[in-house]
């Protein structure tokens, strides 16, 4: 049952169940961040919220141990999943589409938990397409933080080469040295599709990427959530030098090498590193002194280095969904370097606050005059970070979803309880 008013506001407060692989701690990925900025504003407004995310598909992700559960209480309820077949059970989801092994637990807490809403976010991991049915009567959502709904590797980035034109799903797995996902050749997403009521995109960019590659429902545009609005505390610099800074996965789609070299035209400028992945070693053979590599930082750390960059380089080669790492710099007020590609030409254009490119050149003369020129380096700052609090503050993306909410809640049908 709805959980009543909000105090004071006339606004119906609800009940929502969020669903997805991954969850803070056990991830390090934007998308689990967006998933929980966006519990926590919710609960901060009035509303229930419950997560459900699974420990065994972080497992199947990470060599490192299982991060100990930590950070100041929020108010939001959490279960973690944790199967006793281990990293099967999401291995069994990857190959079928169906949490064949979680799936009692997961009809009980869905169906059984009288939710106004329920929010598939990552559930490449977690339950598939095979868990959409779950919910009972809730408004069912799907958020589209990753491509998966179109691409078995998520990302559109085909054979670890170039971004996707024409899809060759089969030869691209195997690439991925991932065991092909065979019921994508059968109608189980389709139908599976029918059972959720609203879509959203986090860009214009990847609504029409869905489109392109064949998904034929209507998605609300809504970007993820990007932080508070208020500075982050100033402190000093944590480098001694200038520097430019980086924030994200150490894998050739997200482009980081291709900014190494350029490097040596700045000897005077460093560059920071924060992240982890599979090129980190060839990464740091590659750097030289001037590449600081940080490691994995906490989100909340994450702010001192943006806020002393002279510039985040967003250098990705691959389809974003969004860009957080853009949001998050216009928050501390600090000027981006973005590739033209993806969603990065609409994010910029919007906040006017970074400098966009698609060749070597561009990205040196880019460099170049936001390293020499702190008037023009300020000016764009100010300018993303006045865009931010406009645009991608959490509370007004909250704004936006809980009005998408309230559409959709009007205009769907009941339905009988599926299990």
């Amino acid at each position: 049952m709805p959980c009543g008013d909000q105090e004071g506001s006339g606004v119906k407060a609800l009940k929502f169940c969020f669903v997805t692989s991954f969850y803070p701690p056990y991830s390090a990925g934007g998308d689990a961040i967006a998933v929980q900025r966006l519990a926590r504003e919710l609960v901060r407004q009035g509303h229930s919220v419950t997560v459900i995310h699974d420990i065994d598909a972080f497992a199947t992700m990470n060599r490192d141990p299982l991060p100990a559960e930590i950070g100041p209480p929020d108010n939001v309820r959490v279960f973690a999943l944790h199967s006793k077949w281990g990293i099967a059970s999401p291995l069994v989801v990857q190959q079928t589409g169906r949490p064949l092994l979680q799936r009692r637990r997961l009809s009980n807490l869905l169906n059984d938990g009288g939710f106004d809403v329920v929010n598939f976010h990552n559930a490449s991991l977690i339950g598939g397409p095979g868990l959409f049915r779950f919910g009972g009567d809730a408004l069912r959502i799907y958020t589209a933080h990753e491509h998966w709904l179109v691409c078995p590797t998520h990302i559109l980035w085909k054979n670890k080469e170039e971004v996707c034109q024409t899809p060759h799903c089969l030869s691209c797995q195997l690439r991925y040295h991932r065991p092909p996902q065979l019921w994508r050749y059968t109608h189980l997403m389709r139908d599976s599709l029918s059972s959720i009521d609203a879509f959203v995109a986090m860009s214009e960019f990847s609504r029409d990427k869905h489109r392109e590659f064949g998904f034929t429902r209507e998605m609300h545009v809504i970007p993820p959530c990007g932080g508070t609005a208020s500075r982050p505390a100033l402190v000093a610099s944590p480098h001694a030098r200038p520097y430019f800074f980086f924030a994200g996965r150490l894998e050739a789609a997200k482009g980081l090498q291709t900014v190494l070299p350029m490097l040596r035209q700045f000897p005077h400028v460093d560059l920071l590193v924060a992240g982890e992945g599979s090129l980190k070693e060839q990464l740091q053979r590659d750097g030289g002194p001037q590449v600081v590599f940080l490691d994995q930082l906490p989100p909340g750390a994450l702010d001192t280095y943006y806020s002393h960059a002279v510039a985040t380089v967003v250098p990705s080669l691959a389809y974003e969904t969004f860009g957080l790492t853009l949001a998050e710099s216009f928050r501390c007020g600090t000027p981006v370097i973005a590739r033209r590609i993806g969603p990065f030409p609409e994010i910029v254009s919007r906040a006017q606050g970074g400098i966009l490119y698609q060749s070597d050149e561009e990205l040196l003369s880019a460099m170049r005059r936001l390293s020499d020129d702190p008037a023009y380096r300020s000016m764009l700052g100010e300018q993303g970070r006045s865009a931010f609090v406009r645009l991608w503050e959490d509370s007004v993306s909250v704004g936006q979803y809980l009005e998408m909410v309230s559409r959709s809640m009007r205009a769907k049908p009941r339905r009988a309880q599926e299990t």
